[in-house]
């Protein structure tokens, strides 16, 4: 009987272009001197005659780790380590109709972690000028209209990423934005939870950390319970 791979302990072997060689070669050296953002890199000639390649290949090379924002080209210094910008790639690719249903689905799931595990943040940096913010924001929630749910779904959730103070947190909710025609997709239909916005604010004021957590789950449960039956109707 013929033994499987993956029971002799290989594994398949990658083919990697020059390229891509080079590329890790330079993520290697950046980790190997322990440089910080600043830091100087030597020159592409210097870096290429170490390499023993050409510089056409190192351009290209170089060409990837700048668009991640890894190095960036400063005048009279020449290549430094840059201050990455860790969303800046996604920020460009995250449109519905640049990625697949699959990759949809799990950003809109990482969106519902994200929510359901930011009460400690939250309740760390409100202020009565947030909560009266947020009261302002439920007061249009008896709109019926789709468009004004959404509208207001989007304004209530981006208001707490924005409480939260964590800038990471504030952009990728605006990258979220074109994600709302996905969720309508895959819910059929607008479901009103058990806990609305206004229930929400009033568990915030309570300054109930535990009873908003669950709050927020409830909040939450039509999109969870969506994204059960999609599971069970793929199974």
């Amino acid at each position: 009987m013929a033994i499987k791979d993956s029971e002799m302990g290989f594994k398949p072997i990658k083919t990697l272009s020059l390229t891509d060689l080079v590329e890790l070669k330079l993520r290697d050296y950046l980790q190997e001197k322990k440089l910080v953002v600043g830091d100087g890199l030597p020159s592409e000639m210097e870096i290429a005659e170490a390499l023993g390649v050409s510089r056409n290949i190192l351009r290209e090379a170089l060409s990837r780790l700048r668009m991640l924002g890894i190095i960036t080209t400063k005048k009279k210094i020449g290549m430094v380590l840059a201050h990455p910008d860790v969303l800046g790639s996604l920020e460009k690719v995250l449109q519905p109709q640049l990625v697949d249903a699959s990759t949809l689905q799990d950003i809109f799931e990482l969106r519902l972690v994200l929510e359901l595990g930011m009460a400690d943040l939250l309740f760390m940096r409100i202020n009565d000028n947030h909560l009266q913010e947020l009261e302002k924001i439920v007061k249009n929630d008896d709109r019926t209209l789709t468009t004004f749910r959404i509208k207001n779904e989007i304004a209530f959730h981006g208001k707490l990423y924005e409480i939260t103070g964590n800038e990471t947190l504030k952009r990728f909710q605006s990258m979220l934005m074109p994600l709302f025609d996905y969720v309508l997709k895959i819910e059929k239909r607008v479901v009103t939870p058990k806990v609305s916005h206004a229930d929400l604010v009033e568990l915030i004021k309570k300054g109930d950390k535990d009873a908003f957590k669950k709050g927020m789950e409830e909040h939450l449960r039509p999109h969870l319970d969506a994204l059960a039956n999609l599971k069970n109707t793929h199974s």
